[in-house]
């Protein structure tokens, strides 16, 4: 009797050890403790990326401009300075009576008078500092280097007009024409005309120079009658050096964002801070 109750009481204990210990539910899932180091930097940096495009840009921001935008648009601001330095030059260089200018050959160094002659005038200036002018009466009447001079020097004053607002019109940093590849043209078109003015100019200076230098070692011209180079055609062919040299510059701007629109200069603002409906501005519109 005494060996039954104790395998009855030990077949109790074992009963209540069994039913004292729960089963896990199979409809519920076990807590876990949430995993902190498992994602690498890889993984976090991509996060951060995805996040930082994600996120809207704060009202009254521009939009960052890549380094390639910044370049081309400091060559075509440089080179429109050139370029309107180069015409001013040459607008002086057709204006100024020196294009020659009497040469003094005798061993006297006191002169009585100093002959200039341009292309719309001729000026005799006086020992004593008094000089007169006399404006050509005749264009007909004129040698056939300065109607040609002038006809060439007015015109590429004109074209270098023409050229400043088509430059302006395909400049990066105006708004006259929608952003990408069109702009860039327009701003190459600019660019070429400013070349091309610079070699209209070049054309009248160096025909001058030569007729000139030609007649100055002629023995058949009289003393008299020979002249030397004048300012004015220094002036003019610095001018031309200057719109040579800003055309090119505007057209290596121009040529970088010509097959690339992502290059293109942005001018686009945002949209401006709105209040809210408390009347108060947001939070995030001082980030």
């Amino acid at each position: 009797m005494a060996a039954r109750g104790l395998v009855a009481r030990g077949r109790g204990q074992g009963r209540g050890g069994s039913e004292s210990a729960p089963e896990p539910s199979k409809g519920k899932p076990l807590p876990t403790r949430p995993q902190t180091g498992g994602c690498t930097a890889g993984q976090r940096g991509l996060e951060t990326e995805r996040l930082s495009r994600a996120r809207p840009e704060a009202p009254g921001r521009r939009a960052r401009v890549s380094s390639p935008a910044m370049g081309s648009a400091a060559l075509e601001i440089l080179g429109l300075v050139l370029c309107l330095v180069g015409w001013v030059g040459l607008i002086l260089a057709c204006g100024l009576p020196m294009w020659q200018v009497t040469a003094f050959l005798d061993h006297n160094i006191v002169t009585a008078q100093t002959t200039w002659k341009g292309l719309w005038m001729s000026c005799v200036v006086q020992s004593t500092g008094h000089m007169q002018c006399k404006v050509y009466d005749s264009v007909l009447a004129l040698s056939p280097e300065v109607q040609a001079a002038r006809a060439l020097t007015v015109g590429a004053v004109l074209l270098a007009l023409v050229a400043l607002f088509v430059t302006l019109a395909g400049a990066q940093c105006t708004t006259c024409v929608a952003p990408g590849p069109a702009k860039a043209r327009v701003a190459l078109t600019g660019g070429a005309l400013y070349a091309l003015c610079g070699l209209l100019a070049l054309v009248p200076l160096c025909w001058f120079a030569n007729i000139v230098v030609r007649e100055f070692y002629d023995p058949t011209v009289p003393m008299s009658q020979k002249y030397e180079l004048g300012a004015a055609l220094y002036i003019g062919w610095a001018a031309s050096a200057l719109l040579m040299c800003g055309g090119g510059l505007v057209c290596c701007g121009a040529w970088v964002c010509t097959g690339r629109p992502d290059f293109s200069f942005p001018v686009k603002y945002s949209a401006s801070r709105r209040p809210t409906a408390t009347g108060d501005y947001d939070k995030k519109n001082y980030v």
